[in-house]
């Protein structure tokens, strides 16, 4: 098919979500052998190869805060065996796709920059223009985040796929908005974390460094992106190709904001067509939701099935000193509706 012929123009996630399968990448030759790099990707590799793991580790946590934000969604980013990971759902310029390629760049710079302040790589360490004493007062000291490391990197290695030939100038220009799009949702959200210094713990001093914020603050920044992106449409402003809302009605979206070419399927059917496309069919819902993950949406109106489920939880816990806590094990029936 046309679409597995292309995929060397798709989101570098479903190429770095690979690296999770191999084991710990420590030399030129490992780079050579991860598949679906494009050669500029593997040169990056070979220079950078102390870093790597940190990309592998990134990839990973992209799927994994994918599937927290979807789970009660009818597209659940469920990977697959095969390449791309999440199927030919991203492959199109959807709102889903937009999601994949911001967390999948903002995970990168994550893990990149978590790397440099944990002293893992040579190349980078903690950001040292973070200094002096602040207008607040405080004195800036510890470890800052690099967060400017992590975020070149991340630029460096996954937008050169965009800007490689292959890739349809529209798809190009939306992966690169929100390939920095997500990168933006950890930029803009940096935090000043401090510790009191002092007799009898007063803050006669009081010491500061920026940090990034938790990753799962990050998921829910580019997820409530996702629910207010903006469809656009290619359009040439004087030599530049530039995206624009479909609807000149709608304001001009921001650096922050995810944008999309087109419609996204309902997600009802699976289609083995499609790879990606499961469907519904099996999914759990909740009975009394009005919400898309109610039975009614959920199951896009084919019914549901009930079944009583035994479930064990942990109950009755009692803290002993010191320092335990200890609990029963209790089991109960629950109901457990799933779709037709």
């Amino acid at each position: 098919m046309c679409w597995e012929r292309c995929c060397v123009s798709l989101a570098a996630i479903q190429y770095l979500a690979k690296l999770s399968s191999v084991g710990s990448i420590s030399d030129e030759e490992t780079c050579e052998r991860l598949r679906g790099l494009i050669q500029r990707q593997v040169q990056i590799c070979k220079r950078s190869v102390e870093v790597m793991d940190a990309v592998r580790r990134g990839a990973q946590l992209a799927i994994d805060e994918c599937q927290f934000q979807f789970r009660n969604r009818r597209w659940n980013c469920s990977t697959l065996e095969t390449m791309p990971v999440f199927g030919k759902v991203v492959t199109q310029g959807t709102r889903e796709a937009a999601f994949v390629y911001a967390i999948s760049a903002a995970s990168v710079a994550f893990a990149v920059t978590r790397a440099c302040s944990s002293g893992e790589l040579e190349k980078c360490g903690c950001d040292r223009t973070v200094h002096g004493v602040s207008p607040e007062g405080f004195q800036w000291s510890g470890c800052s985040d690099n967060i400017a490391y992590g975020v070149a990197f991340s630029q460096s290695f996954i937008d050169v796929r965009e800007r490689s030939k292959g890739q349809s100038p529209s798809k190009a220009l939306m992966n690169l908005h929100n390939n920095e799009a997500g990168r933006k949702a950890i930029l803009s959200h940096m935090r000043v974390e401090c510790k009191c210094h002092g007799v009898s713990g007063s803050c006669e001093v009081k010491t500061c460094w920026k940090a990034m914020p938790p990753f799962r603050k990050v998921g829910n920044v580019i997820k409530e992106k996702f629910d207010g992106a903006t469809e656009v449409e290619q359009r040439k402003v004087g030599t530049t190709k530039v995206l624009v809302p479909r609807n000149s009605q709608f304001k001009p979206h921001t650096d922050e904001d995810l944008v999309y070419l087109e419609p996204s399927p309902d997600f009802c059917d699976h289609d083995p067509r499609t790879p990606g496309m499961l469907g519904t069919a099996g999914r759990q819902c909740n009975r009394t939701s009005k919400a898309i993950d109610g039975c009614e949406l959920m199951c896009c109106g084919r019914g549901f099935q009930t079944e009583e489920v035994e479930v064990v939880d942990r109950c009755s816990c009692k803290f002993h000193w010191c320092c335990y806590v200890k609990c029963k094990q209790c089991r109960k029936m629950v109901e457990m509706h799933t779709c037709r």
